[in-house]
Protein backbone atom coordinates (compact mmCIF):
# COMPACT_ATOMS: atom_id res chain seq x y z
CA UNK A 1 0.00 0.00 0.00
CA UNK A 2 1.71 3.15 -1.09
CA UNK A 3 3.27 5.25 -3.77
CA UNK A 4 6.76 5.03 -5.21
CA UNK A 5 9.25 7.80 -5.66
CA UNK A 6 8.87 9.88 -8.81
CA UNK A 7 12.24 8.74 -10.22
CA UNK A 8 12.44 4.96 -10.68
CA UNK A 9 15.16 3.10 -8.81
CA UNK A 10 16.67 1.95 -12.08
CA UNK A 11 17.81 5.52 -12.73
CA UNK A 12 21.55 6.18 -12.79
CA UNK A 13 22.01 7.36 -9.21
CA UNK A 14 21.79 4.97 -6.29
CA UNK A 15 18.66 5.65 -4.29
CA UNK A 16 18.03 4.88 -0.64
CA UNK A 17 15.19 2.80 0.79
CA UNK A 18 14.32 2.53 4.48
CA UNK A 19 12.36 -0.51 5.61
CA UNK A 20 10.92 0.26 9.03
CA UNK A 21 9.94 -2.94 10.82
CA UNK A 22 11.50 -6.39 10.59
CA UNK A 23 8.40 -8.55 10.80
CA UNK A 24 7.57 -10.87 7.92
CA UNK A 25 6.31 -8.13 5.59
CA UNK A 26 9.32 -5.87 6.16
CA UNK A 27 11.76 -8.76 6.03
CA UNK A 28 10.24 -10.01 2.76
CA UNK A 29 10.57 -6.51 1.31
CA UNK A 30 14.21 -6.32 2.41
CA UNK A 31 14.87 -9.77 0.98
CA UNK A 32 13.48 -8.67 -2.38
CA UNK A 33 15.46 -5.42 -2.30
CA UNK A 34 18.65 -7.40 -1.70
CA UNK A 35 17.77 -9.64 -4.63
CA UNK A 36 17.22 -6.56 -6.80
CA UNK A 37 20.64 -5.26 -5.74
CA UNK A 38 22.25 -8.49 -6.87
CA UNK A 39 20.42 -8.18 -10.18
CA UNK A 40 21.99 -4.76 -10.71
CA UNK A 41 19.34 -2.29 -9.52
CA UNK A 42 21.02 0.86 -8.17
CA UNK A 43 19.74 0.99 -4.62
CA UNK A 44 20.83 0.83 -1.02
CA UNK A 45 18.52 -0.10 1.81
CA UNK A 46 18.46 -0.27 5.59
CA UNK A 47 16.12 -2.44 7.65
CA UNK A 48 15.26 -0.89 11.03
CA UNK A 49 13.88 -3.16 13.77
CA UNK A 50 13.02 -1.83 17.23
CA UNK A 51 13.24 -5.19 19.01
CA UNK A 52 16.21 -7.52 19.48
CA UNK A 53 15.21 -9.96 16.73
CA UNK A 54 13.67 -10.14 13.26
CA UNK A 55 10.49 -11.96 12.31
CA UNK A 56 7.86 -10.24 14.42
CA UNK A 57 5.46 -12.86 15.78
CA UNK A 58 7.13 -15.57 13.67
CA UNK A 59 9.47 -17.40 16.03
CA UNK A 60 10.32 -21.06 16.64
CA UNK A 61 11.58 -22.46 19.94
CA UNK A 62 13.65 -25.64 19.65
CA UNK A 63 14.57 -27.61 22.76
CA UNK A 64 15.37 -31.28 23.43
CA UNK A 65 13.75 -32.44 20.21
CA UNK A 66 10.66 -30.24 20.56
CA UNK A 67 9.78 -27.73 17.84
CA UNK A 68 7.36 -25.23 19.37
CA UNK A 69 5.97 -22.34 17.35
CA UNK A 70 5.68 -19.11 19.29
CA UNK A 71 3.38 -17.56 16.69
CA UNK A 72 1.85 -18.92 13.47
CA UNK A 73 2.66 -22.60 12.99
CA UNK A 74 2.43 -22.62 9.19
CA UNK A 75 0.39 -21.23 6.35
CA UNK A 76 -2.67 -22.02 4.24
CA UNK A 77 -1.45 -24.26 1.43
CA UNK A 78 -3.65 -22.87 -1.34
CA UNK A 79 -2.01 -19.43 -1.03
CA UNK A 80 1.19 -19.92 -3.06
CA UNK A 81 3.43 -17.03 -2.01
CA UNK A 82 4.98 -18.53 1.13
CA UNK A 83 5.85 -21.83 -0.52
CA UNK A 84 7.31 -20.06 -3.55
CA UNK A 85 9.64 -18.10 -1.31
CA UNK A 86 10.56 -21.19 0.71
CA UNK A 87 11.55 -23.01 -2.47
CA UNK A 88 13.49 -20.00 -3.74
CA UNK A 89 15.44 -19.97 -0.47
CA UNK A 90 16.49 -23.58 -0.99
CA UNK A 91 14.23 -24.94 1.73
CA UNK A 92 12.09 -27.26 -0.41
CA UNK A 93 13.25 -30.32 1.52
CA UNK A 94 11.99 -28.66 4.71
CA UNK A 95 8.39 -28.42 3.51
CA UNK A 96 5.92 -30.69 5.30
CA UNK A 97 2.13 -30.81 4.90
CA UNK A 98 -0.38 -31.03 7.71
CA UNK A 99 -1.41 -34.58 8.60
CA UNK A 100 -4.85 -34.25 7.08
CA UNK A 101 -5.67 -37.96 7.37
CA UNK A 102 -5.87 -37.24 11.10
CA UNK A 103 -7.50 -33.84 10.72
CA UNK A 104 -10.35 -33.21 13.09
CA UNK A 105 -11.19 -30.07 15.02
CA UNK A 106 -13.31 -30.02 18.14
CA UNK A 107 -15.64 -27.27 19.35
CA UNK A 108 -16.68 -26.79 22.97
CA UNK A 109 -20.45 -26.68 23.26
CA UNK A 110 -22.53 -27.24 26.39
CA UNK A 111 -19.32 -28.07 28.31
CA UNK A 112 -18.47 -30.91 25.96
CA UNK A 113 -16.25 -31.23 22.89
CA UNK A 114 -17.98 -31.98 19.60
CA UNK A 115 -16.14 -32.77 16.37
CA UNK A 116 -16.56 -30.47 13.39
CA UNK A 117 -17.88 -32.76 10.62
CA UNK A 118 -15.48 -33.97 7.94
CA UNK A 119 -15.47 -31.94 4.75
CA UNK A 120 -16.04 -28.53 6.37
CA UNK A 121 -14.31 -25.53 4.83
CA UNK A 122 -14.55 -22.91 7.53
CA UNK A 123 -18.24 -23.14 8.42
CA UNK A 124 -19.35 -24.55 5.05
CA UNK A 125 -19.92 -28.28 4.54
CA UNK A 126 -18.94 -30.14 1.39
CA UNK A 127 -19.92 -33.60 2.70
CA UNK A 128 -23.62 -33.58 3.57
CA UNK A 129 -23.55 -37.18 4.80
CA UNK A 130 -20.88 -36.31 7.36
CA UNK A 131 -22.92 -33.26 8.37
CA UNK A 132 -26.05 -35.32 8.98
CA UNK A 133 -24.11 -37.62 11.29
CA UNK A 134 -22.71 -34.77 13.39
CA UNK A 135 -23.73 -34.05 16.97
CA UNK A 136 -22.29 -30.51 16.84
CA UNK A 137 -25.46 -29.10 15.29
CA UNK A 138 -29.12 -29.44 16.09
CA UNK A 139 -31.55 -30.90 13.57
CA UNK A 140 -32.76 -27.40 12.70
CA UNK A 141 -29.21 -26.22 11.93
CA UNK A 142 -28.58 -29.28 9.75
CA UNK A 143 -31.86 -28.55 7.98
CA UNK A 144 -30.74 -24.96 7.39
CA UNK A 145 -27.54 -26.27 5.82
CA UNK A 146 -29.46 -28.71 3.63
CA UNK A 147 -31.81 -25.96 2.42
CA UNK A 148 -29.10 -23.48 1.42
CA UNK A 149 -28.44 -24.79 -2.13
CA UNK A 150 -32.12 -24.37 -3.00
CA UNK A 151 -31.84 -20.65 -2.28
CA UNK A 152 -28.95 -20.13 -4.70
CA UNK A 153 -30.75 -17.71 -7.02
CA UNK A 154 -32.14 -15.70 -4.13
CA UNK A 155 -28.68 -15.46 -2.54
CA UNK A 156 -27.04 -14.52 -5.82
CA UNK A 157 -29.65 -11.83 -6.43
CA UNK A 158 -29.01 -10.41 -2.97
CA UNK A 159 -25.27 -10.35 -3.66
CA UNK A 160 -25.82 -8.52 -6.95
CA UNK A 161 -28.11 -5.95 -5.37
CA UNK A 162 -25.61 -5.23 -2.57
CA UNK A 163 -22.39 -5.63 -4.54
CA UNK A 164 -20.96 -2.33 -3.29
CA UNK A 165 -21.88 -2.82 0.36
CA UNK A 166 -19.88 -4.37 3.16
CA UNK A 167 -21.42 -6.33 6.01
CA UNK A 168 -20.38 -8.28 9.07
CA UNK A 169 -19.33 -11.91 8.95
CA UNK A 170 -22.30 -12.75 11.15
CA UNK A 171 -24.80 -11.15 8.75
CA UNK A 172 -23.27 -13.03 5.83
CA UNK A 173 -23.27 -16.42 7.58
CA UNK A 174 -26.78 -15.94 9.01
CA UNK A 175 -28.13 -15.20 5.56
CA UNK A 176 -26.88 -18.57 4.36
CA UNK A 177 -27.17 -20.84 7.38
CA UNK A 178 -28.91 -19.15 10.30
CA UNK A 179 -27.96 -18.07 13.80
CA UNK A 180 -26.96 -21.41 15.29
CA UNK A 181 -24.26 -22.01 12.70
CA UNK A 182 -23.05 -18.43 13.17
CA UNK A 183 -22.62 -18.81 16.92
CA UNK A 184 -21.58 -22.46 17.06
CA UNK A 185 -18.84 -22.55 14.44
CA UNK A 186 -18.32 -19.21 12.67
CA UNK A 187 -17.73 -17.28 15.89
CA UNK A 188 -15.03 -19.59 17.33
CA UNK A 189 -13.34 -20.05 13.95
CA UNK A 190 -12.98 -16.32 13.34
CA UNK A 191 -12.01 -15.68 16.95
CA UNK A 192 -9.29 -18.30 16.60
CA UNK A 193 -7.88 -16.75 13.42
CA UNK A 194 -8.41 -13.03 14.04
CA UNK A 195 -9.14 -12.81 17.75
CA UNK A 196 -12.22 -10.92 16.61
CA UNK A 197 -15.99 -10.71 16.87
CA UNK A 198 -18.06 -11.98 13.93
CA UNK A 199 -20.63 -9.29 14.65
CA UNK A 200 -18.03 -6.61 13.82
CA UNK A 201 -15.55 -8.20 11.39
CA UNK A 202 -15.89 -7.26 7.72
CA UNK A 203 -16.85 -10.23 5.56
CA UNK A 204 -15.28 -8.60 2.49
CA UNK A 205 -11.99 -8.21 4.34
CA UNK A 206 -11.72 -11.57 6.11
CA UNK A 207 -13.77 -13.89 3.86
CA UNK A 208 -13.37 -12.32 0.43
CA UNK A 209 -13.20 -15.66 -1.45
CA UNK A 210 -16.57 -16.66 0.01
CA UNK A 211 -18.10 -13.32 -0.98
CA UNK A 212 -16.91 -13.98 -4.54
CA UNK A 213 -18.41 -17.48 -4.45
CA UNK A 214 -21.76 -16.07 -3.34
CA UNK A 215 -21.69 -13.55 -6.16
CA UNK A 216 -21.01 -16.26 -8.73
CA UNK A 217 -22.97 -19.24 -7.42
CA UNK A 218 -25.31 -17.99 -4.71
CA UNK A 219 -24.98 -21.22 -2.75
CA UNK A 220 -21.68 -21.54 -0.89
CA UNK A 221 -22.22 -25.26 -0.39
CA UNK A 222 -22.69 -25.90 -4.11
CA UNK A 223 -19.71 -23.70 -5.00
CA UNK A 224 -17.34 -25.45 -2.58
CA UNK A 225 -18.53 -28.89 -3.60
CA UNK A 226 -17.72 -28.00 -7.21
CA UNK A 227 -14.33 -26.60 -6.24
CA UNK A 228 -13.42 -29.60 -4.07
CA UNK A 229 -14.32 -32.00 -6.88
CA UNK A 230 -12.24 -30.00 -9.36
CA UNK A 231 -9.17 -29.47 -7.17
CA UNK A 232 -9.03 -32.87 -5.53
CA UNK A 233 -7.26 -33.59 -2.28
CA UNK A 234 -4.78 -31.02 -1.00
CA UNK A 235 -3.25 -30.55 2.43
CA UNK A 236 -4.89 -27.67 4.25
CA UNK A 237 -1.75 -26.33 5.92
CA UNK A 238 1.98 -26.34 5.25
CA UNK A 239 4.98 -25.66 7.47
CA UNK A 240 8.72 -26.25 7.71
CA UNK A 241 10.18 -29.29 9.44
CA UNK A 242 12.47 -27.14 11.61
CA UNK A 243 9.79 -24.51 12.16
CA UNK A 244 8.65 -21.27 10.56
CA UNK A 245 11.54 -19.47 12.24
CA UNK A 246 13.83 -21.07 9.66
CA UNK A 247 12.17 -18.91 7.02
CA UNK A 248 13.08 -15.81 9.02
CA UNK A 249 16.65 -17.02 9.54
CA UNK A 250 17.18 -17.80 5.87
CA UNK A 251 15.81 -14.45 4.66
CA UNK A 252 17.89 -12.54 7.20
CA UNK A 253 21.03 -14.44 6.19
CA UNK A 254 20.54 -13.31 2.58
CA UNK A 255 20.70 -9.60 3.45
CA UNK A 256 23.93 -7.64 2.94
CA UNK A 257 26.17 -7.05 5.92
CA UNK A 258 25.37 -3.74 7.56
CA UNK A 259 21.86 -3.48 6.10
CA UNK A 260 20.11 -4.49 9.36
CA UNK A 261 19.86 -2.30 12.45
CA UNK A 262 18.47 -4.26 15.39
CA UNK A 263 17.20 -2.47 18.52
CA UNK A 264 16.84 0.70 16.49
CA UNK A 265 13.48 2.40 16.75
CA UNK A 266 12.40 4.96 14.19
CA UNK A 267 10.94 7.78 16.26
CA UNK A 268 10.08 10.30 13.57
CA UNK A 269 9.67 10.57 9.82
CA UNK A 270 9.33 13.81 7.88
CA UNK A 271 9.15 14.94 4.29
CA UNK A 272 12.46 16.19 2.87
CA UNK A 273 11.95 17.58 -0.61
CA UNK A 274 11.39 14.57 -2.84
CA UNK A 275 12.43 12.18 -0.07
CA UNK A 276 12.17 11.47 3.63
CA UNK A 277 14.09 12.08 6.84
CA UNK A 278 14.19 9.38 9.52
CA UNK A 279 15.21 9.93 13.12
CA UNK A 280 15.97 6.95 15.36
CA UNK A 281 16.55 6.40 19.06
CA UNK A 282 20.21 5.58 18.43
CA UNK A 283 21.21 8.65 16.46
CA UNK A 284 20.58 12.31 16.89
CA UNK A 285 21.10 12.90 13.17
CA UNK A 286 18.20 12.51 10.75
CA UNK A 287 18.97 10.29 7.75
CA UNK A 288 17.70 10.88 4.23
CA UNK A 289 15.97 8.16 2.19
CA UNK A 290 14.16 8.35 -1.12
CA UNK A 291 11.61 5.71 -0.14
CA UNK A 292 10.21 4.68 3.25
CA UNK A 293 8.43 1.37 3.72
CA UNK A 294 6.51 1.45 6.99
CA UNK A 295 6.14 -2.23 7.90
CA UNK A 296 5.12 -1.63 11.51
CA UNK A 297 1.86 -2.27 13.39
CA UNK A 298 -0.94 0.15 12.60
CA UNK A 299 -0.75 1.93 15.95
CA UNK A 300 2.98 2.56 15.43
CA UNK A 301 2.45 3.76 11.85
CA UNK A 302 -0.29 6.05 13.12
CA UNK A 303 2.11 7.80 15.51
CA UNK A 304 4.78 8.19 12.84
CA UNK A 305 2.30 9.62 10.33
CA UNK A 306 0.62 12.02 12.73
CA UNK A 307 3.00 14.89 11.94
CA UNK A 308 3.19 13.98 8.24
CA UNK A 309 -0.50 13.67 7.39
CA UNK A 310 -3.06 13.74 10.19
CA UNK A 311 -5.83 12.36 7.97
CA UNK A 312 -3.78 9.25 7.14
CA UNK A 313 -3.03 8.82 10.83
CA UNK A 314 -6.73 9.00 11.70
CA UNK A 315 -7.53 6.28 9.15
CA UNK A 316 -5.06 4.02 10.96
CA UNK A 317 -7.03 4.23 14.20
CA UNK A 318 -8.13 0.59 14.29
CA UNK A 319 -8.72 -1.94 17.01
CA UNK A 320 -6.19 -4.73 17.48
CA UNK A 321 -6.56 -7.79 19.67
CA UNK A 322 -3.84 -9.27 21.84
CA UNK A 323 -2.81 -12.89 22.13
CA UNK A 324 -0.90 -15.12 24.52
CA UNK A 325 0.46 -18.52 23.52
CA UNK A 326 1.31 -21.16 26.10
CA UNK A 327 3.31 -24.10 24.75
CA UNK A 328 3.58 -27.43 26.59
CA UNK A 329 5.91 -30.27 25.62
CA UNK A 330 5.66 -33.74 27.19
CA UNK A 331 8.45 -36.31 26.90
CA UNK A 332 7.74 -39.98 26.23
CA UNK A 333 7.36 -40.90 29.91
CA UNK A 334 5.00 -38.01 30.60
CA UNK A 335 3.05 -38.58 27.39
CA UNK A 336 2.41 -42.25 28.17
CA UNK A 337 -0.60 -41.28 30.27
CA UNK A 338 -1.75 -38.40 28.07
CA UNK A 339 -4.97 -39.15 26.19
CA UNK A 340 -5.77 -36.31 23.82
CA UNK A 341 -8.63 -36.42 21.31
CA UNK A 342 -7.61 -37.33 17.78
CA UNK A 343 -7.24 -34.27 15.59
CA UNK A 344 -5.62 -30.89 15.22
CA UNK A 345 -7.09 -29.25 18.30
CA UNK A 346 -10.13 -27.49 19.72
CA UNK A 347 -11.97 -24.16 19.54
CA UNK A 348 -13.91 -22.37 22.27
CA UNK A 349 -16.76 -20.01 21.34
CA UNK A 350 -16.12 -16.47 22.59
CA UNK A 351 -17.70 -15.49 25.89
CA UNK A 352 -17.91 -19.09 27.11
CA UNK A 353 -18.51 -18.79 30.84
CA UNK A 354 -15.47 -19.56 32.97
CA UNK A 355 -13.13 -20.12 30.01
CA UNK A 356 -10.50 -17.66 28.80
CA UNK A 357 -8.86 -19.96 26.26
CA UNK A 358 -9.92 -19.45 22.65
CA UNK A 359 -8.24 -22.51 21.17
CA UNK A 360 -5.72 -25.27 21.55
CA UNK A 361 -3.57 -27.08 18.98
CA UNK A 362 -2.26 -30.63 19.33
CA UNK A 363 0.95 -29.79 17.51
CA UNK A 364 2.34 -33.32 17.06
CA UNK A 365 -0.98 -34.46 15.60
CA UNK A 366 -1.15 -31.56 13.16
CA UNK A 367 2.43 -31.85 11.83
CA UNK A 368 5.16 -34.47 11.94
CA UNK A 369 8.59 -33.83 13.49
CA UNK A 370 7.31 -31.61 16.29
CA UNK A 371 8.40 -33.79 19.23
CA UNK A 372 11.07 -36.33 20.26
CA UNK A 373 10.16 -40.01 19.97
CA UNK A 374 7.08 -40.78 22.03
CA UNK A 375 6.54 -37.14 23.01
CA UNK A 376 3.48 -34.92 22.72
CA UNK A 377 3.09 -31.18 22.28
CA UNK A 378 0.24 -28.71 22.53
CA UNK A 379 -0.25 -24.96 22.26
CA UNK A 380 -2.97 -23.08 24.13
CA UNK A 381 -4.22 -19.64 23.12
CA UNK A 382 -5.63 -16.75 25.09
CA UNK A 383 -7.16 -14.03 22.92
CA UNK A 384 -9.89 -11.44 22.75
CA UNK A 385 -10.56 -9.64 26.04
CA UNK A 386 -8.58 -12.24 28.00
CA UNK A 387 -5.60 -11.86 25.68
CA UNK A 388 -5.40 -8.20 26.66
CA UNK A 389 -6.34 -8.63 30.32
CA UNK A 390 -3.74 -11.31 31.02
CA UNK A 391 -0.73 -9.66 29.36
CA UNK A 392 0.68 -8.58 32.72
CA UNK A 393 0.41 -12.00 34.41
CA UNK A 394 3.70 -13.79 34.99
CA UNK A 395 4.65 -16.89 33.02
CA UNK A 396 3.93 -19.39 35.80
CA UNK A 397 0.46 -17.97 36.37
CA UNK A 398 -0.34 -18.13 32.66
CA UNK A 399 0.89 -21.71 32.36
CA UNK A 400 -1.20 -22.74 35.39
CA UNK A 401 -4.31 -21.01 34.05
CA UNK A 402 -3.89 -22.54 30.60
CA UNK A 403 -3.32 -26.03 32.01
CA UNK A 404 -6.31 -25.86 34.34
CA UNK A 405 -8.67 -24.66 31.65
CA UNK A 406 -7.36 -27.21 29.12
CA UNK A 407 -7.95 -29.98 31.67
CA UNK A 408 -11.53 -28.82 32.13
CA UNK A 409 -12.17 -28.56 28.39
CA UNK A 410 -10.55 -31.90 27.56
CA UNK A 411 -11.85 -33.74 30.61
CA UNK A 412 -8.40 -35.14 31.44
CA UNK A 413 -5.52 -34.48 33.81
CA UNK A 414 -2.39 -33.17 32.12
CA UNK A 415 0.92 -34.60 33.34
CA UNK A 416 3.82 -32.28 34.25
CA UNK A 417 5.41 -30.81 31.12
CA UNK A 418 9.04 -31.31 30.10
CA UNK A 419 9.10 -27.83 28.59
CA UNK A 420 6.83 -24.81 28.93
CA UNK A 421 6.83 -21.65 26.87
CA UNK A 422 4.89 -18.38 27.06
CA UNK A 423 4.75 -15.69 24.40
CA UNK A 424 2.77 -12.48 24.68
CA UNK A 425 1.76 -10.69 21.50
CA UNK A 426 0.07 -7.40 22.51
CA UNK A 427 -2.05 -5.68 19.85
CA UNK A 428 -0.83 -8.17 17.28
CA UNK A 429 -4.05 -8.88 15.37
CA UNK A 430 -5.64 -5.81 13.72
CA UNK A 431 -9.40 -6.00 13.48
CA UNK A 432 -10.79 -5.70 9.96
CA UNK A 433 -14.12 -4.18 10.93
CA UNK A 434 -17.07 -3.55 8.60
CA UNK A 435 -16.02 -0.87 6.12
CA UNK A 436 -12.34 -1.86 6.32
CA UNK A 437 -11.90 -1.97 2.54
CA UNK A 438 -13.37 1.50 2.05
CA UNK A 439 -11.19 2.94 4.82
CA UNK A 440 -8.09 1.35 3.34
CA UNK A 441 -8.91 2.81 -0.08
CA UNK A 442 -9.21 6.28 1.49
CA UNK A 443 -5.87 5.68 3.19
CA UNK A 444 -4.34 4.55 -0.09
CA UNK A 445 -5.53 7.74 -1.76
CA UNK A 446 -3.79 9.79 0.94
CA UNK A 447 -0.57 7.76 0.71
CA UNK A 448 -0.53 8.05 -3.08
CA UNK A 449 -0.21 11.81 -2.60
CA UNK A 450 3.03 11.26 -0.65
CA UNK A 451 5.56 9.85 -3.16
CA UNK A 452 8.07 7.46 -1.69
CA UNK A 453 5.84 6.17 1.13
CA UNK A 454 4.64 2.56 1.30
CA UNK A 455 2.60 0.92 4.07
CA UNK A 456 3.09 -2.79 4.74
CA UNK A 457 1.97 -5.26 7.37
CA UNK A 458 -1.05 -7.15 8.63
CA UNK A 459 -3.27 -4.09 9.10
CA UNK A 460 -4.15 -3.73 5.42
CA UNK A 461 -4.67 -6.71 3.11
CA UNK A 462 -4.32 -9.92 5.10
CA UNK A 463 -2.81 -11.39 8.24
CA UNK A 464 -1.37 -14.71 7.03
CA UNK A 465 2.25 -15.42 6.14
CA UNK A 466 1.54 -15.77 2.39
CA UNK A 467 -0.27 -12.41 2.28
CA UNK A 468 2.55 -10.60 4.07
CA UNK A 469 5.23 -12.20 1.91
CA UNK A 470 3.29 -11.35 -1.26
CA UNK A 471 2.86 -7.71 -0.24
CA UNK A 472 6.44 -7.19 0.92
CA UNK A 473 8.00 -8.60 -2.21
CA UNK A 474 5.53 -6.85 -4.53
CA UNK A 475 6.15 -3.51 -2.81
CA UNK A 476 9.89 -3.84 -3.40
CA UNK A 477 9.40 -4.74 -7.07
CA UNK A 478 6.98 -1.82 -7.52
CA UNK A 479 9.90 0.55 -7.06
CA UNK A 480 11.21 -0.32 -10.52
CA UNK A 481 7.94 -1.08 -12.28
Amino acid sequence: MGAVADMPLSASRTRGVAVVGGGIAGLAAAYELAKMQREGTALRFTLFEASSRLGGIVETHREDGFVVECGPDGWVTEKPWAQALVEELGLADEIIPSKDAERKTWVLRDNRLHAIPDGMRMMIPTDMDALRGSDLFSESAIAAYAAEPAHAEELRAYAAAHADEDESVSAFVRRHFGDEVTQTIAAPLLAGVFGGDVEALSVRAVMAPFVALESEHGSLITALQMRTKKQGAQSIFTTLRSGTGTLVDRMAASLPAGSIRIETQVERIARDGDGWLLTTNTSGVAEHFDVVMLAVPAHVARVLLQTVDAESASLLAMDASSAIIVGLGFDAEQAASLRLPQGFGFLVPPHTKGVDLLAGTFSDQKYSDRVPAGGRSMRLFFGGAAGARLQGDDDDALVDRAREQAETILGIALPPARITLVRRWPRSLPQYLVGHGERMQRLQDRVDAMPGLILLGNAYRGVGLPDLIRDGRAAARSLVS
